[in-house]
């Protein structure tokens, strides 16, 4: 894919991508790892069962359980997923300052992950900002009928999910979210392959030898949680 569909998006020098909304806002940290970067120090991450488990961090760090997605409230606390074609998702509450870090594959998606852990948020989904990160595209996604199938709901135009065909796993979560009531202006989506960029990992391309690439969300340990909504400040270029 062309990298003026990341439109939205910038890398920064030690090759991380970071959704310029979410830069925004002074209190929160955020960012979608490549091959090439290095994660924080002190997340809290879960071995992840392609669930509709979001659990909450509570300030504890390290592999804190099973699950697939991570909601923090806590001054200093960073939460993450892993990824290697499946979509990373980061959730911002910006009334609330309560953050939430999703990992959404095909089964995640179909079990609705992203609006389950929108609701264990507890927040007013006109609050809420998304990041829908790198992950495998259109492009690639080519998916038998048996998983086809189960996307009619997300994809009720469609007259092919009862045969092999692709499928847009972006596009799945945004959908969720926006019948979750997100407003849509506040949802953020890099459109960036995985699979067909080098600098991203990719279980699809590159099997038993893939990595994973970490994305991350945090509350900033100078911010106060549960005040009212911070003022988005101008992205830094």
């Amino acid at each position: 894919m062309t990298s003026d569909v990341a439109r939205g998006f910038r890398k920064t020098a030690g090759e991380v991508y970071r959704a310029e909304a979410l830069d925004g806002f002074s209190w929160l940290t955020h960012g979608f790892g490549t091959r090439h970067s290095r994660h924080p120090d002190n997340l809290a991450t879960l071995h992840q069962i392609h669930s509709d488990i979001a659990v909450c961090a509570d300030g504890r760090r390290g592999l804190i359980g099973d699950g697939d997605a991570l909601i923090a409230d806590r001054a200093g606390s960073l939460v993450a997923v892993k990824t290697a074609d499946c979509l990373p998702i980061l959730m911002a509450d910006v009334r609330r300052r309560r953050v939430a870090a999703v990992h959404a594959g095909w089964r995640g998606t179909v079990r609705e992950i992203a609006a389950k852990t929108l609701a264990a948020l507890d927040a007013n989904p006109a609050d809420v900002h998304a990041a829908l990160g790198p992950a495998i595209g259109p492009c690639c996604f080519e998916v038998g009928a048996d998983v086809a199938a189960q996307f009619k709901k997300w994809f009720p135009e469609r007259g092919d999910l009862d045969r092999r065909t692709t499928l847009d796993l972006a596009e799945a979560n945004r959908r969720q979210l926006l019948a979750a009531s997100v407003p849509a202006e506040q949802l953020y989506v890099a459109g960036l392959c995985t699979r067909c960029g080098e600098e991203f990992h990719s279980y699809r391309r590159d099997r038993r030898h893939a990595g994973r690439m970490f994305s991350w969300i945090g509350i900033t340990a100078s911010e106060t949680c549960g005040g009212s909504a911070a003022a988005p400040r101008s992205s830094q270029p």
